[in-house]
């Protein structure tokens, strides 16, 4: 195909890679998502380079690792620099729903935005110099009705509230759940569009993103399905860095995202928060089915690249924890689906190595548009075209200090097929994991005698990498601004 393709790039907010019936997640009901994973392609190993929304997202639409762009945490000021080539090139770019970019309503190359946020954004008590209402909050001002957070929820039923762990049946209209509202947000636009240029539609779901708060009927569906839980030992608790002991005891402590934590929620308590949040990415599966639909009708599908993939995930109990700021797999790892019949073969797989930000050149690519000499972002290209097995041999994450990650200045991970090296700076503990021998990350050998030769090791190829990566983003040729481009700000 010669013509640019319209790209739809949905990313969700917080989602798990184990949340995809044709991905191996017997207990999710996603048929909509089972079908782009049948005609398209999944890598099955796609790690962010953050465990942390903003951070990952500018990464994402930076293409450079965070240590490179210089966005570490939430509240930092970034704004996309791709989308604006993607304008350049002749595409109509439009965001509807959560973009995480700061400040929340900065344009950021698109065209159009119409911006949905955090569903537990406090507008109040110590926020409300940052208080932005965006199109959901709009909507339920309009209809007088009170977007449930943490303290509308805690003064209603503190004891109920405690209980929850953070998972509650929505209350208020389907339509106006946040899910349903971009979902819809999005039905609408299509259908009021007359196409004149190829699309770029970036659809941004907040969930499943906490609270999790499915609406009732989606629940049902989950009422007695056995969904796998797990076990948080003492013996795994005494390996583990210091820092995360701090940092279970922040979520316990402050409530954050609707969310009162606890230290080792029993079996039933985490089912049943692993069946709402199953029944949220559900009811998110049934939007994308319904924007595929219009899609199709509207005859944007004739030509068209779609992308499905998420910013982080959540670990929902694995290893003592709730949501993110770790470095397991069940919070770096997250599901990565594109779509493109005449581009790409169907029911393709890959369990290579590869980082949410490679989503970057690769629909670059597919429009035409070059992409910068110094990104550390690659092209999925030679992997869906059958011409390589694997693009990347290691994949890296960062995370540093924020409001809620307070246990350790700087956070970095080094992760191959067979080993995990979590490094922590000036802590004298860190994590190092046999994935072969451990996969599900129980283990820490950071201080074995056995595998300290190893460790060492693995130490100094971060610092190499660290290196490399900063040579590479501040020294390689950037890509030379196109007539009509505009220039990002760079405190932005």
């Amino acid at each position: 195909m010669s013509t640019k393709p319209n790209i739809i790039f949905i990313l969700t907010d917080q989602q798990r890679a184990d949340t995809v019936n044709a991905l191996g997640a017997h207990w999710m009901h996603t048929p909509h998502i089972d079908r782009l994973v049948r005609e398209g392609f999944a890598f099955t190993n796609c790690f962010v380079t953050s465990p942390v929304c903003v951070a990952s997202r500018a990464s994402l639409f930076t293409g450079m690792y965070p240590h490179a762009g210089g966005v570490f945490k939430n509240f930092q000021r970034w704004s996309p620099t791709w989308v604006q080539w993607l304008a350049d090139a002749g595409y109509h770019c439009v965001n509807i729903g959560k973009m995480h970019i700061n400040p929340y309503g900065d344009p950021g190359g698109f065209h159009q935005r119409f911006v949905v946020e955090n569903k537990d954004r406090p507008l109040f008590l110590g926020e409300h110099d940052r208080a932005f209402y965006d199109e959901w909050d709009k909507a339920l001002h309009a209809r007088r009705l009170s977007k449930p957070s943490r303290y509308l929820r805690y003064a209603a039923d503190a004891d109920a509230y405690r209980k929850a762990l953070g998972a509650f049946v929505w209350d208020l209209p389907d339509e106006l759940h946040s899910d349903n509202f971009v979902g819809d947000h999005v039905l609408w636009w299509l259908e009021d569009r007359k196409a004149t240029s190829p699309l770029f539609l970036q659809i941004g779901f907040p969930g499943p993103h906490p609270p999790y708060d499915p609406v009732a009927e989606h629940l049902r569906r989950y009422a007695s399905v056995d969904i796998p839980v797990p076990e948080f030992t003492p013996a795994e608790e005494a390996l583990q860095p210091r820092a995360q002991a701090v940092l279970r005891q922040n979520m316990i402590t402050n409530n954050f995202d609707s969310i009162a934590w606890k230290h080792r929620p029993d079996r039933t308590e985490l089912l049943r928060i692993r069946r709402h949040y199953a029944a949220n990415v559900t009811m998110i599966d049934e939007k994308i089915g319904q924007i595929m639909e219009t899609l199709e009708r509207k005859g944007y599908l004739d030509n068209a690249l779609v992308i499905v993939s998420s910013d982080h995930a959540d670990a929902l109990g694995d290893h003592g924890h709730i949501q993110k700021w770790t470095m397991y797999d069940s919070v770096e790892r997250v599901p990565l689906v594109i779509w493109s019949p005449g581009r790409i073969r169907g029911g393709g797989r890959s369990d290579s190595l590869v980082q949410l930000m490679d989503i970057a050149p690769t629909l670059l690519d597919a429009a035409g548009v070059s992409t910068p000499g110094n990104w550390e972002a690659r092209s999925l290209w030679p992997v869906l075209r059958g011409e390589l097995p694997s693009i990347r041999d290691v994949v890296y994450a960062e995370l540093a200090r924020d409001h809620i990650q307070t246990g350790a200045e700087y956070i970095v991970m080094r992760r191959d097929r067979d080993w995990k090296l979590v490094y922590y700076l000036d802590e004298p503990d860190g994590e190092l994991f046999d994935l072969k021998a451990d996969p599900e990350e129980k283990n820490n050998l950071w201080f074995s005698a056995e595998h300290r030769e190893r460790r060492d090791a693995l130490v100094n190829d971060l610092l190499v990498w660290s290196m490399r990566s900063t040579l590479q983003s501040r020294m390689q040729p950037s890509r030379e601004p196109q007539p009509g481009m505009l220039l990002q700000k760079k405190d932005s």
